[in-house]
């Protein structure tokens, strides 16, 4: 998860300088396919692991049902607001905000997500 997050936050900055710098079509495409290949590499797949791995059995179908409605919401929202975001302070400041975003879920990750690797699923949560 924190491969994700400061590899996406750091294609999202380079994004936003090849924006600010007027950059266009091979450049933006590159950045765009690499912040797409590091999602899908690592918090895609992790997020869903890691949702059913953290809460203890006792509330475990309860907590993923409202984390997962809550990631839905949150992509809803990202998705919706990417335009007026973009209108409001550009491509290259949108992309800044996204990166800022994501280098705060880095540090988020560190400080609050626990190591699950080699602990059993009853331990989680607990």
């Amino acid at each position: 998860m924190l491969l994700g997050c400061f590899s996406i936050g750091s294609c999202h900055l380079a994004a936003s300088i090849a924006y600010h710098m007027h950059m266009q079509g091979a450049w933006i495409l590159a950045l765009t396919l690499a912040a797409i290949g590091c999602y899908a590499m690592t918090l895609a797949p992790i997020t869903w692991v890691l949702i059913t791995e953290i809460f203890p059995n006792r509330y475990r179908g309860t907590a993923v049902s409202i984390t997962v409605a809550a990631l839905w919401v949150a992509s809803f929202v990202l998705t919706y607001t990417f335009p007026l975001l973009n209108r409001a302070v550009g491509s290259s400041g949108a992309f800044l905000v996204y990166s800022g975003i994501c280098f705060i879920g880095g540090v988020f990750v560190y400080l609050v997500v626990p190591e699950t690797k080699g602990r059993p699923l009853e331990a989680m949560g607990v």
